[in-house]
Order: C-alpha cells, then structure tokens, then sequence
C-alpha cells in the first residue's frame, strides 16, 4: 500500500538540517568518504534519495517535500563565491596562475562542447549534455544543485538527477586518477624532485602562566573574571560581523535577482537569479578593492557560504528523483567516459607542459584532475597525496590551484554555462 506523505516547509527544512548533520558526521567518521572528499551534504542527502527510491519501488511510501527555502539559500551562496572573485588575486598569482586560470576556462568550454556534441549523436537532449559538461565536472554538486532545475524548466526531464550523478562521478574519478597521472607524468619527463632546504635558526620561547593562583580572583569585584568579558565582546563582534555582512548579501541578492529578471525580458536570454548575484556581487567586491566602501571579513563570508551550500545542497540530494535515470545510463557512462578521456589528455599534453614541464606542474596536473572531474578539496587532497609522497610541498601549487578552482574559475565557467544553455535549450 503507498502512503503519500508531504512535508511542509519547516518539516522539510528541519529534515534537511539533521541530513546535513549526519552526512558530515559520516564524513569524518567513514574513511573512503573523507578519502574521496565527498561533500557532508551530498552524502546525507544521497543516502535519503536511495531510501526514498526504495520506498517508491516496493510501492510503500512516496514524499513530496516543500522546498521553498532551497532556492534564496542558493542564490546566497552563489553571492558569496561572487565576493571572493577579486580580479586583483590575478596579478598576485603571476605567470602560473594566468596560464592555470586559462586551462580552466578552457576546460569548461571544451567540456560543454564535448557534453553536447556527445549528446546529439545519442539522441539525448543537449541540455543534458550540458549537465554532464562543466556543470557537474568543475562545477561540481553545487553547480548541479543549482542548474539542474533550470534546465527541467527548459524541457530536459531528469537534468537534475543527470548533474547529480556525474558530479558524483566525477568526485571518485577525479581522486583516483589524479595522483596516479602526476606520477607518471613525472617518470615520463624524468622530473627532478626539488631539494628541500631548512635553514637552522635560534629561537626563544617565553612561556606565560595563565592560571597561577595569585590572579585567580581577578574581577571577584563583579563576579565575572576577563574570561567572560572577553567572551561576551568577541561574541558581540561576531553578532555585528554576521548581521552586516548578512544584509550585505542580502542587498546583493535582490540586485541579482531583479537583473536576471530584467535581463531575460530584455533580451529573452535566461539568466538565473543566483548568476545574476554571483555578477552583482563579483562587481562590487572589484569596486570595493577600489574605493574601500566596506570592510568584508571573509571568516563570516565564508561562514554563510558554507551554511547556505550545506542547506540548498542536501535539500538538493534529498528530494532526487533518482528513477529518471534509468533510461539515461548508457549514454551518461559513454558521455563521462569521454570527459575523463579529454581531461587526461589535456593534462598530460597540454598543461602540464604550459606549467613549466617540473615539479610544480605535476603537483598541479594532479590538482586540475581533481577539480576538472570533482571539486577543489579534491584537488588539495591530490596534490597533498602526491606531494606527501616525495616528501616535498609544490608551494605555488598550493597557492595558484585553490584561486584558480575554487574562486577566479567561475568568472568564465558560470556565464559560459548560461550560454549554452540558451543556445541549445
């Protein structure tokens, strides 16, 4: 017998919070969950799916939820990538990083060409060709969460689910694979380690004692000791830093919502609203480098950033339709074969060659494998494994693969992505 369950919108975002609660604890707790990185959200919000898949197939349950809240909490976090895309991290990064951002963007072009073109000759539609492009790929859950929806709003049935499974895909594919390609890539062009040089140093240490019992009745005065008075300021500035920084965000997302709406009228080109507040907020984090309008703290930005992905993704993963890719399998598998195909040869032949050819080149081959199938924590744990392994940290990798993937790629990736979704939806 089937029961027809539905769950309003506090059910709903209450499910998704303790989901989200319990894919983090798994996380850090199963061991090839935290080796693969895969995401909190993603975990606690997938296992549900496959629950509720089961229910559905042994006829005994189906749940519609309210997902209300699932579209500002991404539109948030879409604001936030847009204020850490600080075009002057460009002229920091130097040489490596240009050329690292250039790959990038390249990559998510050819993956979207790839995904469509793959797409027409299996007699899918493109759109989902698209999701299995540079949505998912190096645009990881996120990216799929958020794009998966408009495409259904476009006609492609399923997209969601497609963008949801190749971005898992792409997690586990781009952690296997990574290490093993800058190993070889090493052996190949007979790169030299780099020596590593320590210099020896004096050093003093002063050791204060924090709890002696002369001063243990400091503040008996007013019974509260500078403890609790430091606690209740620091707890006052992160109060102001949190509400500012809150409706700073919140001012931008109205901005980008209403440009998108205005964009699309204009000119018939959909712009989804979360686009639209990643380029009101990339604008104004340029122009406030400029003029220092407002202090932005990027513990709180990233503090909200985290939250909003967290919630709008697990919500994301819970409410999958996970049955709609039963007549997609075949051509997702030959679509991803593909991808990874391309990726690896674009690495080893492209890339690592433009990246000097040395050590540094494959510690980042190792990285762009990683976030060209996954995300960045894949690519830091590549190039931590791989580094790890000779005994030697690439320190420009690890200052050039994290702006480039995690922050500056999504200047050209997000745009691109709205484009070709016009173009052949």
């Amino acid at each position: 017998m089937n029961h027809e369950l539905s769950l309003d919108l506090v059910q709903s975002s209450v499910l998704a919070g303790v989901l989200l609660i319990l894919g983090e604890f798994a996380r850090r707790r199963v061991g090839f969950l935290q080796r693969f990185s895969i995401p909190g959200p993603v975990i606690g919000g997938f296992l549900f799916a496959l629950l509720l898949l089961v229910l559905r197939q042994a006829d005994v349950a189906t749940v519609e939820f309210d997902t209300t809240l699932q579209e500002p909490a991404m539109i948030a976090f879409f604001t936030t990538v847009g204020l850490t895309g600080s075009l002057s991290l460009v002229r920091k990064g130097g040489r490596l990083l240009i050329v690292y951002l250039l790959a990038c963007w390249t990559l998510a072009v050819v993956q979207n060409l790839v995904g469509i073109g793959l797409a027409e000759v299996l007699g899918v539609n493109p759109l989902l060709g698209i999701m299995a492009g540079a949505v998912s790929l190096e645009g990881g859950h996120g990216a799929a969460a958020a794009f998966g929806p408009t495409a259904e709003a476009m006609g492609a049935e399923g997209a969601t689910a497609v963008a949801v499974a190749s971005a898992t895909f792409g997690l586990v594919a781009g952690s296997v694979l990574g290490g093993p390609l800058a190993g070889w890539l090493m052996k190949r062009g007979k790169v030299r380690v780099p020596t590593l040089v320590t210099a020896s140093t004096g050093s003093t240490t002063t050791v204060v004692d924090q709890g002696s019992d002369t001063g243990s009745d400091s503040g008996s005065d007013t019974g509260r000791g500078p403890e609790t008075e430091n606690a209740e300021e620091s707890g006052s500035a992160g109060y102001r830093k949190l509400l500012s920084t809150g409706v700073l965000v919140g001012v931008i997302m109205v901005l980008g919502t209403l440009l998108g709406t205005w964009f699309s009228d204009t000119t018939g080109f959909v712009l989804p609203g979360y686009v639209g507040a990643m380029v009101v907020a990339v604008v104004f984090r340029n122009l406030n480098d400029r003029f220092g309008w407002v202090r932005l703290d990027s513990g709180t930005v990233d503090l909200i950033s985290g939250l909003t992905l967290g919630f709008f993704l697990t919500m994301a993963m819970m409410s999958l339709k996970i049955w709609e890719l039963y007549a997609l399998a075949l051509p997702l598998v030959v679509i991803l074969a593909v991808q990874v195909l391309v990726l690896v040869v674009f690495v080893a032949f492209v890339v690592f060659r433009l990246l000097g050819g040395n050590y540094d080149a494959a510690t980042m081959a190792a990285g762009m494998m990683g976030h060209g199938l996954g995300g960045t924590p894949n690519a830091m744990a590549n190039m931590d494994a791989f580094n790890s392994r000779f005994g030697v940290r690439s320190e420009r990798a690890f200052l050039v693969v994290p702006l480039a993937g995690a922050v500056l790629i999504d200047l050209v990736g997000l745009p691109w992505i709205v484009w070709c979704m016009n173009w052949v939806g």
